[in-house]
């Protein structure tokens, strides 16, 4: 499973570090990661009450391009330089899978955890894009979805075409503690402060950013 026996552990089956427990699940690149990532999982850990989240860095996010693509061992690395709260996980567990599509990757995660409560978490540039990810309706009936906001993304709340065949799938932000109880398809949108940092910003900042975990993109 790797060197990591925590991150090994979410590819294990049924691990008993995690029966019992409320995880979220955030996706995405993490070209690098940054403080962003941490701050809208810590929002999540205190308002959705989670016992940890763990951060599914993608070997290579079909809706992106590969250029500019830092290796996925390289952004795992800069995940767990950044992610010094002891409950978010950075994991390559989809690597391990062998899943490409967030889809494929939940109900591996559901079947290989049947005692683990998961929730999906995105940021409000995910929603506006999530009618374009696949079989995007069958992930709303896999987990429930948290979306956080920062506020220059607020309006996806209204805007978001999901939204349209979600309306009745959408939870007041009142009921998100209680998210366990939520029969699916369920979403619910809770806006928050945000740090306005990006991975594309720091790569234009940090051209060589990869050279700080002792490997280049070349």
């Amino acid at each position: 499973m790797g060197t990591d026996p925590v991150s090994g552990s979410v590819a294990l089956r049924n691990a008993a570090r995690w029966r019992g427990k409320r995880v979220g699940l955030l996706g995405g690149s993490f070209n690098p990661a940054h403080r962003g990532h941490v701050h809208i999982s810590e929002e999540a850990i205190k308002r959705l009450g989670l016992d940890a989240v763990w951060w599914l860095v993608s070997p290579q996010n079909p809706l992106k391009s590969a250029e500019g693509m830092a290796p996925q061992a390289i952004r795992l690395a800069s995940a767990r330089a950044i992610a010094r709260n002891p409950r978010i996980v950075p994991t390559d567990v989809e690597r391990k899978l062998g899943t490409q599509y967030t889809v494929d990757t939940l109900k591996a995660l559901v079947a290989l955890h049947p005692g683990t409560r998961f929730i999906w978490l995105m940021g409000g540039d995910n929603l506006q894009g999530f009618h374009r990810w696949h079989q995007w309706r069958q992930i709303v009936r896999a987990v429930p979805i948290a979306v956080l906001l920062r506020p220059r993304y607020s309006e996806a709340r209204r805007s978001a075409r999901v939204l349209g065949p979600l309306k009745k799938a959408l939870k007041p932000d009142r009921t998100a503690p209680r998210w366990t109880e939520w029969a699916l398809p369920a979403l619910v949108c809770l806006e928050q402060p945000g740090v306005d940092e990006s991975s594309t910003a720091l790569r234009k900042q940090q051209p060589d950013w990869t050279d700080a975990y002792g490997h280049t993109t070349k």
